[in-house]
């Protein structure tokens, strides 16, 4: 029971490590994510949420976005960004696609900017001309009165303008509901008989009284006005004309123009609507006070927003014409604001707060006033249909180049994705995958990839193939070398009167050369006692080239020499010759080193044997001596090879070159033979080629060279000198490849 406890509880212990909380950038965004959104849920609840919550959100919110947004980055490169085709998409966006979209928005911005800036100078081109016709007004009927009153003649001023001025900018029908009011001064008295409105019937009850003469209205440049004004709260299209009389008075004469819905309707026709609105401000408000035009009431004050605080505002808000309708899906709504050069007519200074214009209207329309009566010929649908044909035009281009950018990208992404797939069946071993032919086909680059990643994968299943070979060679050549190894001598067994050492150095894995030491025993006893040494042979041989065919010949020539040092011409099959048949595994047996007693006679046989067993161009030097342990005498034969060397203890050397040319090459050659007596302390130095040759910069390593080393080290045991002419020859050859095999004997008499 308790152990089906502890289960269940490790069970639930597992569950838990399973469900680990988010540590980290991760864990802080999630926490900070959880905090903002407390802190949210907080605020909405109604009496809890104060400044205190408020600012620590903000807090939070900027904590978040600074952890959030390095967060979604590296998720972004990770996981979208990871796959080269959304790198291509999210490249050609950037390149390809967010160029054509700035422009597009650029030039849509630059043509509501260009297309609201025209309406509102239509607006104020047609108010101006308003204005230049009052104005016109204003000065014929000024100069008509003074001219009265210069002559006194004739009747009562009757008050209406010369009839050609008028017939000649006589407005429509909108134009007929304007109402100018005329208000003539004389050394500024009002003259009430000849003030009044201008023309068109009377105005209703409430239309408003003619403007009074401003005081400022002395003072100006030229004795002419012509502006817009606010009275009050009231807008007006006032001209001022003043002149001088005979008697020295001076005549006044003011045309204003009420800023009103019939006014606007003229400015707004085939326009749209337009807004105008005056402001006055009571309070105070110093002027650069930001102002929205549709905050402002004639009936009323506002002050919200926080943009005009502790002021009140006053001001009229005139609307005229119609909202125009849109005569197709392209034909957007056009709303633009500006400001009107405003001055106050009590003070004479520009006003704080200009006049607001605001015009709605339509490309159709502004594109009828742009062109006019352009519109009705040919030309103007000549562009028209060029700038269609263009845009469709363009249009193809850039569907043609969406087009072409996904099929390049998709040909990249999709030959990088077989190049991936690739590489992993490679990298799991399969060597014998290629890429399919769709992508070999490709005649560009990517196909060239494509074409060289299979003759690669082609390469490494060679390269494999030929490892495994070179494996099963190096096994093999393993397995040779420690054949080879075992001809060589084990184990050297000293004479009572001569030491003896060997040493083969192969410069690859087997060796072409070839030392051997063969000892010789008297006859065994009739009482079964054991002979004692009678003498040694010694043999040094190099053969031709390198590698495993000279180590096959060398195998064949110490076969050769172990079987002659046993052969005898005259054997007889005695009691005393059969123990020479008997050999033990060290090489030593009875009294068959009669036969090797000569040398010069195995140095024939073995040239006949190797001459009729071996290929034409396969030869061998090989050195062979026979020691006596009795008389100390050195019996040799050199064929071909370097000349051992006999150095003495009183320093003179001797060269032992008696003999003749190598074995194997012709056939019935003869060798010579020489003699030489071994005294006290005298040492044989049999060398082959590979310690001589090697060179550097200095040159060949030398016979002098290696002789100096082995007179310095002359009193030293065997294997040290053998130790101290090798390190002297590695030195020679430096960080060179050993270019030959390195073999050395010596003997020394005791």
């Amino acid at each position: 029971m308790e152990a089906a406890l502890d289960s269940h509880e490790l069970k639930e212990r597992k569950g838990w490590r399973k469900l680990r909380l988010p540590t980290g950038v991760a864990g802080g965004t999630f926490w900070l994510a959880l905090w903002f959104g407390l802190l949210w849920l907080l605020r909405q609840v109604p009496g809890v949420g104060g400044t205190l919550l408020g600012w620590m959100q903000v807090l939070v919110g900027m904590a978040l976005i600074a952890l959030a947004v390095p967060l979604a980055w590296r998720l972004v490169q990770q996981h979208l960004l990871w796959s080269l085709r959304n790198k291509l998409i999210l490249t050609y966006l950037l390149i390809g696609l967010a160029p054509v979209v700035l422009f597009v928005t650029l030039v849509t911005i630059s043509s509501y900017i260009a297309a609201g800036q025209f309406s509102i100078h239509l607006a104020d081109s047609r108010m101006r001309q308003e204005l230049d016709q009052i104005a016109q007004e204003n000065a014929n009927k000024s100069q008509q009165i003074a001219r009265f009153m210069r002559t006194r003649e004739g009747s009562a001023w009757s008050g209406t303008a010369e009839p050609a001025q008028a017939a000649e900018t006589l407005p429509d029908a909108l134009r007929a509901r304007l109402h100018p009011q005329i208000s003539i001064f004389f050394n500024g008295a009002p003259i009430p008989a000849m003030s009044g409105s201008t023309a068109g019937p009377a105005p209703n009850a409430g239309a408003k009284t003619p403007l009074g003469l401003p005081a400022w209205a002395a003072d100006l440049p030229g004795k002419e006005f012509r502006g817009l004004v606010l009275d009050g709260e009231d807008l007006y299209l006032v001209a001022i004309d003043q002149r001088h009389v005979s008697d020295g008075g001076l005549v006044s004469v003011i045309t204003s123009l009420p800023v009103d819905t019939a006014l606007l309707d003229v400015v707004a026709k085939d326009l749209g609507r337009v807004h105008l609105a005056g402001v006055i401000a009571s309070g105070g408000l110093s002027p650069g006070e930001g102002l929205v035009p549709e905050t402002v009431s004639s009936s009323s004050a506002k002050s919200n927003g926080g943009r005009v605080s502790g002021n009140e505002l006053h001001g009229s808000s005139v609307y005229g014409g119609t909202e125009p309708l849109a005569i197709n899906i392209g034909d957007f709504r056009v709303s633009f604001f500006s400001t009107l050069e405003t001055k106050d007519w009590d003070t004479g200074e520009l006003a704080k707060f200009p006049a607001a214009i605001e015009v709605h209207s339509r490309p159709s329309l502004l594109y009828r006033q742009l062109f006019g009566q352009a519109l009705t010929g040919g030309y103007v649908n000549i562009y028209i249909n060029f700038l269609v044909v263009l845009s469709i035009v363009f249009s193809l281009i850039e569907v043609l180049a969406l087009w072409m950018a996904r099929r390049l990208s998709g040909s990249i992404t999709t030959s990088v994705q077989e190049l991936y797939a690739a590489t992993q069946r490679v990298d799991r071993g399969d060597f014998i995958h290629r890429i399919s032919a769709p992508q070999t086909g490709q005649q560009d680059q990517l196909g060239e990839l494509a074409r060289s990643f299979n003759r690669m994968t082609g390469s490494l299943e060679r390269l494999l193939v030929e490892q495994h070979e070179k494996e099963r060679l190096q096994s093999e050549l393993t397995i040779a070398q420690e054949v080879q190894a075992n001809l060589f001598p084990h184990r050297v067994h000293n004479l009572p009167t001569l030491e003896l050492h060997g040493i083969c150095r192969p410069a690859r894995s087997v060796s072409g050369d070839y030392y051997d030491f063969l000892i010789f025993r008297h006859a065994d006893g009739a009482d079964g006692t054991r002979g004692r040494e009678s003498g040694v042979g010694i043999a040094l041989g190099d053969i031709s080239g390198k590698g495993i065919s000279a180590a096959l010949l060398m195998a064949t020539l110490h076969s050769a020499v172990r079987a002659y040092r046993l052969a005898s011409e005259d054997l007889v099959f005695s009691d005393t010759s059969a123990a020479g048949l008997f050999v033990s595994h060290e090489g030593r047996g009875g009294d068959g080193g009669k036969l090797f007693e000569s040398p010069g006679r195995i140095l024939s046989m073995l040239n006949r044997h190797l001459y009729r067993s071996t290929q034409p161009e396969k030869y061998a030097t090989l050195f062979l001596a026979h020691y006596d342990a009795d008389t100390a005498q050195l019996i040799y034969s050199n064929a071909g090879h370097l000349p051992p060397l006999v150095l003495g203890r009183d320093g003179k050397v001797r060269r032992l070159d008696c003999g003749g040319t190598v074995v194997g090459l012709m056939d019935g050659m003869r060798y010579e033979e020489g003699t030489i007596q071994m005294e006290s302390g005298d040492l044989m130095v049999a060398y082959s080629d590979g310690i001589t040759e090697p060179e550097n910069d200095f040159g060949e390593f030398g016979e002098t060279r290696l002789m100096e080393v082995v007179a310095r080290y002359s009193d030293q045991p065997l294997h040290v000198i053998s130790a101290q002419v090798l390190l002297a020859l590695d030195a020679w050859i430096g960080a060179e490849e050993q270019p030959d095999d390195i073999t050395l004997v010596l003997a020394r008499q005791i």
